[in-house]
């Protein structure tokens, strides 16, 4: 097996987002083959990639709806990986939760990661192939104490959390390697245009986290499995 991802066809959801343009383009150079289903009719004026050669958009893709991921899935040749960084945030007190909002977070987070890796891992097993899966949890999945004040965003994050250890075990005889990272505040335009008075030198830099992830869904990565990485930076 070569350790590099040259020719290899990897899927990223959220790939037009801020982590995900720093990832599609970090696996661009290393010659991967992107497929970015966008849930848009078009991509974002500020996704740098849209008429690169090996960057294979598909629009309005539904992530949450199981037909339209499996029609995604079923489009792309030789599927080698797939990271899954689409998803949501939310914050608020408990007591006004509502029952519809904390829904959304379990479908944006974990029901699309659940959809992704299920048809990446069908594709998979499919073909032969002893691929890559990487999910996204967060810091507050896999320390739910730093969850207070947004319980159901740190539900749905320690949901994925959980599927992808359990997605691993079950998966390894099959050489199949399923990761996932933990950030806690990534550095984006977003962030902190929120957060304006924060020390923004103590998060975790876009261009870290795609190395990261990068690593984690090429054949380099050849013995990790089951773990959740943690990207704290300074945090």
């Amino acid at each position: 097996m070569t350790e590099t991802l040259q020719g290899r066809h990897i899927v990223v959801t959220g790939g037009t987002g801020a982590l995900g343009g720093a990832v599609v383009g970090r696996l661009l150079e290393q010659g991967a083959i992107c497929h970015v289903p966008n849930a848009h009719a078009a991509a974002p004026q500020h996704f740098p990639f849209a008429d690169h050669e090996n960057v294979k958009l598909a629009h309005n893709v539904d992530l949450s709806d199981s037909a339209k991921v499996e029609a995604f899935y079923a489009q792309v040749p030789a599927l080698w990986g797939s990271i899954h960084l689409a998803g949501g945030f939310t914050m608020a007190p408990v007591e006004k939760i509502e029952s519809a909002s904390f829904a959304e977070m379990m479908d944006t987070n974990a029901r699309t990661t659940f959809l992704c890796s299920r048809a990446a891992i069908r594709s998979m097993l499919a073909s032969g192939t002893s691929g890559r899966i990487v999910n996204v949890t967060a810091r507050a999945g896999l320390d739910p104490r730093r969850g207070a004040g947004m319980v159901a965003y740190t539900a749905s994050k320690a949901a994925v959390a959980a599927m992808t250890v359990a997605m691993a075990e079950e998966l390894k005889a099959k050489g199949i390697l399923v990761n996932a990272v933990a950030p806690s505040t990534l550095d984006t335009p977003a962030n902190r245009a929120d957060m304006p008075d924060a020390a923004f030198s103590k998060w975790v830099s876009l261009e870290a986290a795609a190395e990261a992830i990068a690593y984690l869904a090429s054949p380099a990565n050849q013995a990790m499995s089951g773990t959740l990485v943690p990207l704290y930076g300074r945090a």
